[in-house]
């Protein structure tokens, strides 16, 4: 009954009694409302930016001592958790296995509803099970609401394993909030479309998991002041991209960068350690694995030493 009467208040917290007219605007009023309440997200973000930052630095710790991050979310929640975790490989070239997303309901829950699924908590005990969740690690729970059951037994788990449990939701704090270590809690209101989460909500935890990915990795040294040394330079885009970020950093042409990313499949880090430090690519490609999370500037401060 106590469960029950919890997903009542919850449902009626969700309705938003200033967009009762919403089906009769015309479609310019339409776009201007939500405009309107979409303006309204970051400032509630940013009330929550000193518990962001204090993620940011735990997490960062457990990564640095070989643990992994798994954001758990359902619906919406997750289709955010596997963009933000399919988006570290590429852009800060790290193993796909450093951040992982597990959604209710598996992959086909990116491409169509399997929403019952979230009632689970079962199936993401197994999913954390089946991936080899430890005290090492980062368990993030992503939901609106805070009480999806997938993403509370998720954190129930990893809390129990003693890995850092973060919740983050989006209509201040819940019962994820009292579970987990640390709480990531902006409130931003009522959707305009009553219960539609994937509007405000979404738009607030795709900030916030831009922010804690993108910072985390940043103080694990895969970023050199605002550029991505580690990008995977897999398509024509993005090599131009790599032989820009050479030419930046060692101050040479385009010409001589493209020459030295050619010498290292296309690694902007590599191909800098090798040109500052006047290393074979052997040399570098040892330097980099000794040293993965050591940024640009330490490991040429180490070598030129």
């Amino acid at each position: 009954m106590m469960e029950e009467d919890a997903l009542s208040e919850c449902l009626k917290n969700e309705s938003n009694q200033e967009t009762t007219q919403f089906s009769e605007l015309s479609a310019l009023e339409l776009v201007t409302l939500i405009n309107s309440a979409d303006m309204t997200v970051a400032n509630a973000v940013k009330k929550e930016l000193p518990a962001i930052a204090k993620a940011v630095e735990r997490i960062t710790e457990r990564l640095q001592k070989g643990g992994r991050i798994f954001y758990v979310g359902a619906g919406t929640s997750g289709r955010l958790a596997v963009l933000d975790s399919a988006e570290c490989p590429p852009t800060f070239g790290v193993s796909p296995t450093l951040v992982q997303a597990i959604i209710a309901g598996g992959h086909d829950a990116m491409l169509k509803a399997v929403e019952n699924i979230e009632d689970s908590q079962e199936a993401a005990i197994e999913e954390l099970q089946r991936r080899h969740v430890s005290d090492k690690d980062v368990v993030i729970g992503i939901a609106a609401s805070g009480r999806t059951p997938f993403t509370v037994a998720a954190l129930q788990y990893g809390k129990k394993l003693k890995a850092l449990t973060v919740s983050i939701t989006t209509r201040g704090k819940s019962m994820m909030s009292e579970i987990a270590d640390l709480s990531i809690a902006p409130d931003v209101g009522a959707e305009v479309l009553t219960g539609s989460t994937r509007m405000k909500s979404g738009t607030a935890q795709k900030m916030i998991l831009g922010m804690l990915s993108t910072s985390v990795m940043t103080k694990l040294g895969k970023v050199h002041k605002n550029l991505m040394v580690d990008v995977i330079a897999s398509n024509e885009k993005l090599q131009r991209r790599a032989e820009g970020i050479v030419s930046e950093v060692c101050g040479v042409s385009h010409d001589r960068a493209r020459t030295l990313l050619q010498m290292v499949n296309y690694h902007p880090r590599k191909a800098i350690l090798m040109y500052e430090l006047h290393l074979s690519v052997e040399k570098v490609d040892q330097i980099t694995q000794q040293y993965p999370y050591h940024s640009l500037q330490q490991q040429l401060a180490l070598f030129n030493e």
